[in-house]
């Protein structure tokens, strides 16, 4: 029964991370054309961390936490949230959300590089096939003349890239970090601290703070949505993904979110998906899966319980 309990769960999360990340491209987009992009952030993650620990207080989860785990926290919290999410945000102004979500689907390849150089083992032949195949669809993706031409789209693709592996590394570190053994706990954590980064990022800039009451209805929808699904469910399943199963296993979510994102952008936006972009998402994507089903040789790196 509770093998049962927990695969099911393993189940949920997976469509967790699968279908709301692949929503939260569109609802980033329609926040972040009203909404500064660190303030933006930092509502977001504020408030879902608060609500998180407050859940985690009425079901009287343990709040006894270490030193070590709260540096942990800040530092997974730093390549996830702050550097991986809101700096990706900040990017998204230049950048149609399916596009980013396919710029997001390199993962997986950056997962791949850096347990390479930290294992120092031998790529399988489906792990050259499949990083050769996504370098292939990156530069077909990113090589179209309409984006050439456009400075602020080529800033915006190379700030992602450099978020994506922030991202990739932060999954790496998490797997192996000692974090609060609560999910709630250890998740909520992370969102508050990046939410009191993120205010000091946002004043520094000094970007203008707003009333939620003076937002668009459109803003208001996407936020909550934001907040409670992207924020408090899938984050969640996210960080207890990585201490059950392998971290290139939950990296597969980048080869579904882009769909997803895709096809809500080109719905609810009216966002354009040219044929060379097509051809470089199906290279690229069938890159990935080369890289994500290839048997394991190596040890997992998953290590003791985590976030």
């Amino acid at each position: 029964m509770k093998a049962n309990k927990s695969q099911i769960l393993i189940i949920i999360a997976f469509l967790s991370i699968y279908v709301i990340w692949g929503s939260t491209y569109l609802f980033n987009k329609v926040a972040v054309t009203e909404l500064p992009p660190f303030f933006l952030a930092c509502i977001r993650f504020s408030t879902a961390g608060v609500l998180m620990l407050m859940i985690a207080k009425i079901f009287g989860f343990s709040f006894k936490i270490t030193k070590k785990q709260i540096l942990n926290s800040a530092i997974a919290s730093l390549f996830f949230l702050i550097l991986g999410n809101s700096v990706f945000v900040w990017a998204l102004r230049y950048v149609d959300s399916g596009f980013a979500a396919l710029i997001a689907s390199t993962q997986p390849l950056f997962v791949l590089l850096i347990l390479r150089f930290l294992d120092r083992k031998p790529m399988q032949k489906k792990s050259i096939i499949g990083v050769f195949l996504g370098i292939v669809g990156m530069v077909l993706l990113v090589s179209q003349q309409e984006l050439v031409t456009s400075s602020e789209t080529i800033l915006g693709i190379l700030v992602m890239l450099g978020c994506v592996l922030g991202w990739s590394y932060g999954g790496v570190f998490v797997s192996k970090a000692d974090l609060p053994k609560n999910y709630l706990v250890s998740t909520g954590l992370q969102m508050v601290i990046a939410g009191i980064v993120l205010a000091i990022l946002s004043f520094s800039f000094q970007e203008k703070w707003t009333s939620p009451l003076s937002w668009s209805t459109n803003v208001q929808i996407s936020m909550s949505l934001l907040i409670i699904l992207g924020g408090i469910v899938a984050f969640t399943a996210f960080n207890y993904l990585l201490k059950v199963v392998s971290t290139e296993k939950v990296a597969t979510s980048a080869y579904v979110n882009p769909v997803i994102a895709l096809f809500m952008g080109w719905y609810f936006l009216d966002e354009k998906i040219s044929t060379q972009s097509m051809i470089a998402s199906a290279i690229l994507l069938t890159g990935v899966y080369f890289i994500t089903s290839r048997k394991r040789k190596v040890k997992n790196i998953n290590g003791t319980s985590k976030t």
